[in-house]
C-alpha cells in the first residue's frame, strides 16, 4: 500500500495491486474536476451576491451520495465501508443516521 497526499495534509493509503479503485483514487482527477466544474458553475449563478456556509453545503452535497455508494459497493457491509472510508464503524453509523441512510 503507498500513500496519497489529498492536500491540506489528508492522506489516503492507494493499494498499488491490480486494484481497479486503487488505481483510480491515485489517478484523482475525476473527481476533483467534478467538484471544480460544480463550483465554477455555483459562482457563475451567485452572479457576484454573496454566500456563507459553502464548506459546509459542499460536504453535505458530496457526502450523502459518497455514503450511499460506498454502501451499495459493499453490499449494505457497515464494517467493509467504514473501512474503505477511513473512517471508525461508529463515526461511519452516525453518518448514516444523520442523513437519514440507516434504513437503506
Amino acid at each position: 500500500m503507498g500513500v496519497r497526499h489529498m492536500g491540506d495534509g489528508e492522506r489516503a493509503e492507494v493499494d498499488r495491486g491490480g486494484d481497479r479503485h486503487g488505481a483510480v483514487a491515485e489517478q484523482g482527477g475525476p473527481i476533483r474536476e467534478a467538484v471544480t466544474r460544480a463550483l465554477d458553475d455555483y459562482f457563475r449563478e451567485l452572479n457576484g451576491h454573496d454566500c456563507n456556509g459553502l464548506y459546509r453545503l459542499v460536504l453535505n452535497e458530496v457526502e450523502v451520495p459518497l455514503l450511499r455508494s460506498v454502501m451499495a459497493y459493499c453490499s449494505g457491509n457497515q464494517t467493509r465501508a467504514a473501512q474503505l472510508l477511513g473512517l471508525n464503524r461508529a463515526t461511519l453509523r452516525k453518518k448514516l443516521r444523520e442523513h437519514g441512510l440507516n434504513q437503506e
